[in-house]
């Protein structure tokens, strides 16, 4: 009877013991859940906080990637090489790509984006970025944003890595040599391949060429070098060719991607002959009236493998803007 006692009350003793282990877990459980909880919304509130979290998880993640990448220097063992892409882990590199969001443009924008993206066989995503700059930067500077797209066009097929035998360089081919002290905002000279960086700086020394040659196809000559000679070779036809069709494919009419551009002989005259476009800067998302509805003369558009297809850049490109 002892024993049966004895063993009664260890048993019991064990039953509180277990509701009691039972009841202090559950309120820990609680009390962990609510501090995740409290941790969430916090780091909702602090994204740079957060973003630095993440970026120290991904850290030490890649830490651990190149340890054990690392030969065994006792064993002599080769480096393993399935989780290399991890050892090069770099959070940061999305802030070096010149890239957008399609739907975050207007319609207008939309439109330019897509017909630019057939013509010349570019991504979407870094041409979205580059129109919402001339978008941006044309507005700044008062220049017709087709007219900066235009240019980018003729100039280098929207290739940022374009470089003519004189030294132009980039999306719209500045002369790098020539206009470094625009760089040096933006971080020294380099910065003429990085698209955005050129596009606002040409985009300045285009403001320049225009307002020193009193008209946009005299300005137009002097951006190509050839303000000092009697015709551009046909430059600024091109460019204002093409401008027509990115007012056309803004304004909501059909533009056919494969489009003729006048011949590259063709003089600047070619160019003065036709009516300028004659829609407001900026025209507002859904205009249709008080465009151009010319076509221009006819010459093979680009395709994504040729060169990019300026006149010349002749050796004296933008020169008179140094001085």
């Amino acid at each position: 009877m002892t024993a049966f006692k004895q063993w009664d009350t260890w048993r019991q003793a064990g039953a509180d013991v277990a509701r009691g282990v039972r009841h202090v877990s559950h309120h820990a459980l609680a009390v962990v859940g609510l501090g995740a909880v409290l941790t969430a919304v916090f780091l909702s509130t602090r994204p740079e906080l957060r973003h630095e979290l993440e970026t120290n998880a991904l850290a030490w993640l890649s830490d651990r990637a190149l340890a054990r990448l690392a030969p065994d220097s006792a064993l002599g063992d080769a480096p393993r090489t399935d989780n290399i892409l991890l050892a090069m882990a770099e959070p940061d590199a999305i802030q070096r790509a010149t890239a957008a969001d399609l739907s975050e443009l207007n319609r207008q924008q939309q439109s330019v984006v897509q017909w630019i993206s057939r013509r010349y066989s570019v991504a979407q995503e870094p041409i979205s970025r580059l129109v919402q700059e001339a978008w941006s930067v044309g507005k700044a500077a008062g220049v017709e944003p087709t007219l900066i797209l235009a240019i980018m066009a003729i100039e280098s097929s929207f290739n940022p890595f374009a470089q003519s035998h004189v030294g132009a360089q980039g999306l719209m081919q500045v002369m790098t040599g020539i206009h470094r002290d625009k760089y040096e905002a933006f971080g020294g000279k380099r910065a003429a391949f990085d698209p955005v960086t050129n596009l606002r700086v040409g985009v300045q020394v285009l403001k320049e060429c225009i307002s020193r040659g009193g008209s946009l196809e005299e300005g137009l000559k002097y951006y190509v070098g050839a303000a000092n000679l009697a015709h551009d070779g046909g430059y600024a036809s091109r460019v204002l060719a093409e401008q027509r069709y990115l007012l056309s494919v803004a304004a909501g009419r059909h533009v056919p991607t494969n489009a003729t551009l006048p011949a590259p002989g063709a003089v600047i005259e070619a160019a003065a002959n036709q009516a300028p476009p004659t829609v407001p800067a900026f025209l507002p998302e859904g205009a249709a009236s008080g465009v151009n509805r010319s076509a221009p003369a006819a010459a093979p558009a680009p395709s994504s493998g040729e060169a990019p297809v300026n006149a010349h850049h002749a050796t004296g490109e933008q020169v008179a803007l140094a001085r």
